[in-house]
């Protein structure tokens, strides 16, 4: 699996975004960064349980990662019209407005080394990427356990501090300041 001080496989891969049009041949250049910080995170399977619950989590931090020059994306191993079926069904899922990806090739979850062994779907896995494409954080949780997006908005807080921040630190907070 990539982890901290890789590079983000330079991909360019379908994206559905969106409840309103059928899915025309958009794609998404992971290599392209325009000076921002990406979170990327994979969920197993469309139309499932907990998968929804962290879609609409990150969904309603969107403008927030954005507020930080951070790109919100999310992507699983289904097509693009798979997840426009299931952004139709559920208004929560269509009000999650950032792209999906569509890896059903499963070149990036494979590329990222996150895929189950038996069962060929995705971790619930995180990526906070800087704007160099290179792995500042990742976190992967079995198929069964949600994440917390609000801290992946944590973590990306402290990174972008560049300094060292304690246990529990919270943006505002004090960081280390070893004594010399």
């Amino acid at each position: 699996m990539l982890t901290v001080g890789d590079k983000l496989p330079d991909l360019t891969l379908p994206v559905q975004q969106g409840a309103s049009a059928l899915p025309a041949d958009e794609t998404i250049d992971l290599g392209e960064t325009n000076g921002k910080w990406k979170v990327l995170f994979y969920w197993p399977k469309d139309f499932t349980f907990v998968c929804p619950t962290e879609i609409v989590g990150y969904g309603e931090l969107n403008q927030d990662f954005a507020d930080r020059d951070a790109v919100l994306i999310g992507a699983s191993t289904d097509t693009a019209h798979v997840h426009f079926a299931w952004r139709k069904s559920d208004q929560r899922l269509a009000n999650a407005d950032f792209p999906w990806i569509a890896d059903n090739a499963k070149k990036l979850a494979d590329g990222l080394g996150i895929l189950h062994p038996e069962d060929g779907v995705a971790y619930r896995a995180t990526f906070i990427v800087d704007p160099d494409n290179v792995i500042q954080h990742v976190t992967v949780n079995g198929l069964n356990v949600g994440r917390n997006p609000q801290e992946a908005l944590r973590v990306l807080d402290a990174l972008q501090t560049d300094e060292l921040c304690p246990c529990n630190w919270q943006e505002g907070q004090e960081v280390l300041k070893p004594a010399a």
